[in-house]
């Protein structure tokens, strides 16, 4: 884990060109000459300051303007990482107070799409196989046969980027890279071994603390009462458990989570939603055949090309199913309440919400994350 936060961290660090963190400056290009390689890029002494010729890794005040905004408006799920927007600052062109998870999002999923189309294609084309490199470590399922190519690739990857780095940027860290092929082959998937339940369990212990003064007594004191506690509520009925946010557990809760305003829909939007109701339901599908066969019939010369078959189907469903439910003899055919109600169609004035939890996954609108940022 920390080894990821770590490569990660150098990596923006070195092409955001952060103060006091990148891997690049006068001493790392002092070290190149010093080494005889890369002449191109040794430092030019003047008057008042020195001038570091840009190398391939480094971006300008518009492409790393690009990667902020990238990073900015980047929208993932509730509880998938922090708040992105949170991180970045615009104003100095730089991320700020990552924390581990961070580094790991950034690592695997986002930093690829934020460098996408800024760096050469050459230098791009590394860090982004580093990125797949430990995604494919991370795996929950991982295929033994595939380990050696995995390890053959990290040494690629790594002579890669000693092409295009400075040699200030392979400290102990990047090294360590190479040995976590090994690590999985000894003890298995990465998810087994990493540290982050152990941090978080690490944050509640120090949540303990009440008397800075005696801090194991308090953390002492504490675990016990909430052990006790959680043992009495095993035998209470209608109690949850403590210590455990709900919403982790009930996964299949869907609920809005702003207050609704009614909205009146145009009849275009009324039609494609019910129609899209209709298209997907199975108790509508022997219903969908009959009007196939019922526009074959009508018009059997135009019929034949299929475009205009479902154009005309999409067109005159809607209405045909209305008059078709209406004239069944419910005598002799026994039609549900629900089909009844699917057939008449929606409400044109519908509720609108802002911000809707499905499936433990929260969804806003882009005028409720506006507001959220400002």
């Amino acid at each position: 884990m920390h080894i990821e936060k770590n490569v990660c961290e150098s990596l923006i660090s070195t092409l955001l060109d952060i103060p006091g963190k990148t891997k690049d400056g006068v001493a790392a290009r002092l070290d190149l000459v010093e080494m005889n390689i890369r002449t191109d890029l040794a430092p030019r002494m003047g008057e008042k300051k020195t001038f570091l010729p840009a190398a391939c890794y480094t971006l300008s005040k518009d492409e790393k303007r690009s990667i902020c905004n990238s990073l900015s408006g980047i929208k993932v799920p509730d509880g998938y990482s922090s708040n992105i927007k949170n991180l970045v600052s615009m104003k100095d062109l730089k991320l700020v107070g990552l924390k581990s998870h961070d580094y790991h999002t950034l690592m695997q999923q986002l930093l690829p799409v934020a460098i996408r189309g800024v760096l050469p294609k050459h230098v791009r084309a590394a860090i982004t196989r580093l990125c797949f490199f430990f995604n494919e470590l991370y795996s929950k399922v991982i295929d033994v046969s595939k380990l050696d190519g995995m390890q053959r690739e990290i040494v690629i990857i790594l002579c890669l980027l000693e092409k295009y780095f400075p040699p200030s940027f392979f400290d102990i860290m990047i090294h360590l890279t190479v040995h976590l092929v090994r690590e999985v082959k000894l003890c298995g998937p990465v998810w087994y071994r990493h540290m982050y339940p152990s941090e978080r369990f690490m944050k509640i212990l120090k949540g303990y603390v009440r008397n800075r003064n005696r801090p194991e007594g308090c953390i002492a004191e504490c675990y016990i009462a909430e052990e006790a506690v959680e043992f009495c509520s095993d035998y209470l009925s209608n109690v949850h458990t403590i210590g455990i946010p709900s919403r982790h557990r009930e996964v299949e809760l869907t609920r809005p989570l702003s207050g609704s305003a009614v909205h009146s829909t145009s009849l275009d939007e009324l039609h494609q939603a019910h129609l899209h109701v209709l298209a997907n339901d199975i108790e509508i599908d022997p219903y969908i055949e009959e009007h196939m066969m019922e526009l074959n019939a009508r018009f059997p010369y135009k019929a034949k090309s299929k475009k205009w078959l479902q154009d005309e189907h999409n067109r005159t469903f809607v209405n045909w199913l209305r008059d078709r439910v209406a004239r069944v003899d419910h005598s002799t055919h026994q039609i549900s309440e629900r089909l009844k109600w699917i057939a008449r169609g929606p409400n044109k004035r519908v509720l609108k919400y802002s911000s809707y939890l499905i499936d433990g996954v929260t969804y806003a609108t882009k005028e409720r994350d506006h507001i959220r940022v400002t």
